[in-house]
């Protein structure tokens, strides 16, 4: 009776909840990676094989940003001790933002929109750069 009661006070389920975390992370990470790179793949086909609009270009280029921004936030939470740093979220918000600008920009107001939107993200870029932290064990 006492090695269950052992066994049941070393479970934490905080931390396997961590690890199915981990490694659903770890799997997107793969994922993206396997998805950056046909993008890449896409980008040598469209630059030499293919006359693009500039447009289109400026798309991938973005969508490949989008992957890799989002695989060095995955880093970023690992080496930050499984914190996603805010920062992370609003360089994803700005490069999305930019990124449907670019696609869809037939109607000005909605151009206006996302204009305001990018405007209100890099405000709070701003206040939390210049806000200080305290940070345990910093």
């Amino acid at each position: 009776m006492d090695h269950l009661k052992t066994t049941l006070k070393q479970f934490s389920f905080p931390l396997l909840l961590q690890q199915i975390l981990n490694a659903s992370l770890i799997f997107l990470a793969v994922i993206l990676i396997y998805l950056l790179g046909k993008e890449l793949i896409y980008f040598a086909q469209m630059t030499f094989l293919h006359e693009t609009s500039l447009g289109e270009f400026l798309e991938k280029i973005l969508i490949f940003f989008l992957y890799f921004e989002f695989i060095s936030m995955i880093v970023k939470y690992f080496r930050e001790n499984y914190h996603f740093p805010m920062r992370y979220f609003l360089y994803i918000g700005i490069t999305a933002m930019i990124r449907l600008i670019i696609v869809d920009h037939h109607n000005p107001v909605h151009t206006l929109l996302y204009a305001g939107v990018i405007l209100t993200l890099m405000i709070c870029y701003y206040i939390i750069n210049k806000t200080p932290v305290e940070r345990p064990g910093r």
